[in-house]
């Protein structure tokens, strides 16, 4: 039966969980119209001062008093004075579940702060009310609470198409699991995309701005007929879901994609990606030119930085791989000799392993390069 509840003080550190209060009302009404908050977040567009107020005053209290939502405002240190950071809470799904909600106030972000309110959250959660298994769910592309989800312990272990309703609309969404014997540390890694600098080149993330370029270099017919994984025609679309699904492979562990840029003038040249990561194992090496800038050593300069890159302990910022392996079709001499100028020496065949573009299957050469051999 609910019952209205005292809502507790949680403090660690520079971190405190307590109940709502009428002063909040003006700097949630500040994050609310934030632009990521807006974008992320089902927050009206047309949110007030007042509804702001009922926000704090009535909204989070009830929660509490029909044990639907257990609610707190985040107050963290700035300068030694306590500040409102945000909101989060436990949305109480029964049977010792709960889903976990959070937002915060745009100074207090990659501070820390927010990281420490969740564990106090889950904390709680799992010793005072008994949960077994707490989830997240978030926009697709909300890179940002997915990583929180990730270092707090979360599995993303589900992509639904169209289940979350934002502004009206259905929108794929991400959705993860803690179970209340889980370690509440990440359990598999997220790697960073670095900047890596070359002679006359730059390995940076891909951005949307490189979708015209990708285009032009994946329709070409040399590319397209050696890579058969690129559906032809190739489109803008195309283009800008390949950029975007590239985010998944560093925060899964399964790999990193550059684009290989002008050093000058920062335009697309080429495109390098290592992927089939495995730990402790060895990742294979991909990449493609852009026409323009064919025979210019481009190709050859961009996979040596990968490949560096890949063998270079965890430690130092790297990969820690003993091994990077490529696979060339036969007959595909331009990329036999980048793989040969970065150190990478045959070591056997496969008969038809690799798709053309025009639909046959060829035979591959199977190359690689350890780790010694890089340094």
């Amino acid at each position: 039966m609910p019952f209205p509840q005292t809502v507790p003080r949680l403090t660690e550190g520079a971190v405190t969980l307590r109940a709502h209060t009428p002063s909040d009302a003006g700097p949630a009404l500040e994050q609310c119209l934030d632009p990521l908050s807006r974008q992320w977040t089902t927050v009206p567009l047309d949110y007030t001062y007042r509804d702001a107020q009922e926000f704090v005053s009535v909204v989070m209290p009830a929660g509490w008093d029909d044990d639907s939502e257990w609610s707190f405002a985040v107050e963290a240190e700035d300068g030694g004075v306590g500040r409102f950071a945000g909101t989060i809470s436990l949305r109480n799904r029964g049977h010792g579940r709960a889903e976990i909600a959070y937002g915060s106030h745009p100074w207090v972000r990659g501070r820390g702060h927010m990281e420490t309110a969740l564990r106090l959250l889950l904390a709680w959660g799992f010793e005072e009310r008994g949960l077994h298994s707490v989830a997240w769910l978030a926009n697709q592309g909300n890179w940002a609470s997915r990583k929180l989800a990730w270092r707090l312990g979360f599995r993303v272990e589900g992509a639904p198409r169209r289940w979350l309703v934002h502004r009206g609309d259905l929108v794929d969404a991400w959705v993860g699991t803690l179970l209340d014997d889980d370690p509440r540390h990440p359990t598999t890694p997220w790697y960073d995309v670095p900047r890596l600098v070359g002679d006359g080149i730059v390995l940076r993330r891909l951005e949307e701005r490189d979708a015209d370029r990708m285009v032009e270099a994946c329709r070409d017919p040399a590319t397209a007929g050696w890579i058969g994984a690129i559906p032809q025609p190739f489109t803008g679309a195309d283009a800008v879901e390949y950029i975007a699904g590239r985010e998944e492979q560093p925060a899964t562990g399964r790999g990193v994609s550059w684009a290989v840029a002008d050093a000058a003038t920062d335009e697309l040249v080429a495109h390098v990606d290592l992927f089939d990561v495995r730990r402790g194992a060895g990742a294979e090496l991909g990449y493609w030119v852009h026409p323009a800038r064919r025979g210019r050593g481009v190709a050859t300069a961009a996979c040596r930085l990968a490949v560096r890159h890949a063998v270079v302990p965890e430690e130092d910022g790297g990969l820690g791989l003993p091994r990077v392996q490529a696979q060339v079709a036969v007959g595909n001499d331009a990329s036999l000799r980048v793989a040969a100028n970065v150190g990478m020496t045959e070591q056997g065949r496969r008969r038809r392993a690799l798709r053309l573009g025009d639909g046959t299957l060829a035979d591959a050469v199977l190359l690689d390069v350890l780790a010694e051999e890089v340094r």
